[in-house]
């Protein structure tokens, strides 16, 4: 929750009062983010503006909110209680939308530690806000700490068949230079782009999914 308590920071900085908003207005500040409909598929940059531009809508909402009660109570003026009603409305639309926003970032980001690992590819980690890269540490953390707690000898790597294995070993194919690769009986191999192996799929499955290999299926 860090990171949201975060994101509503942002929106509460003292600024000069934005100016009334009019009834066409509401909900301009829809967040437009760069995902669009893809943000589970692709993990674009982080919506720092347009997670700003919402929360100026939802200042000058509440803002307005105020003023219009507390000439309504001193008034008594009823007919200004469904304006109020219409803002209020509006004020807790644009907070699920940034809360969705939010929510589905980090579902993303939590996919992405079973998919790549405990390091992220570094044109991944460029695409995220400091507080979700901090969030992605202590998720990791958590899952070590839970996988060391489940098995007492050694733990259990659950992050291994994701899918169940049909046999042991596989043959893999080398997308790009990768370099040395030890193995678990403590032999090394040069994964070299083209070149193909006999390896066991536990300790080869990671970097099936970090593209460095591929499975060959005949």
């Amino acid at each position: 929750m860090s990171l949201i308590r975060h994101s509503l920071y942002v929106g509460v900085v003292e600024k000069p009062p934005p100016p009334p908003l009019t009834e066409e207005q509401y909900g301009e500040m829809e967040p437009k983010y760069p995902e669009g409909g893809h943000y589970l598929s692709v993990l674009r940059p982080h919506g720092d503006d347009c997670v700003r531009q919402v929360f100026e809508e939802m200042r000058a909402l509440f803002e307005q909110n105020q003023q219009d009660v507390e000439k309504a109570l001193d008034g008594a003026q009823a007919e200004m209680f469904p304006g109020i009603r219409m803002r209020h409305a509006a004020l807790e639309r644009n907070k699920r939308c940034v809360l969705a926003y939010v929510y589905n970032r980090l579902q993303k980001i939590a996919q992405m530690r079973w998919e790549f690992g405990s390091v992220l590819p570094a044109d991944i980690k460029y695409n995220l806000a400091e507080q979700e890269v901090q969030w992605f540490i202590k998720y990791t953390k958590c899952l070590a700490t839970y996988m060391r707690s489940v098995r007492a000898e050694g733990g259990l790597d659950l992050t291994q068949d994701l899918k169940p294995p049909k046999s042991l070993y596989i043959e893999v194919r080398c997308l790009m230079d990768h370099g040395e690769f030890e193995t678990q009986d403590g032999g090394v191999i040069l994964l070299k782009k083209n070149s193909q192996h006999f390896l066991l799929r536990s300790e080869c499955e990671h970097l099936i999914r970090q593209g460095v290999l591929e499975h060959s299926v005949h």
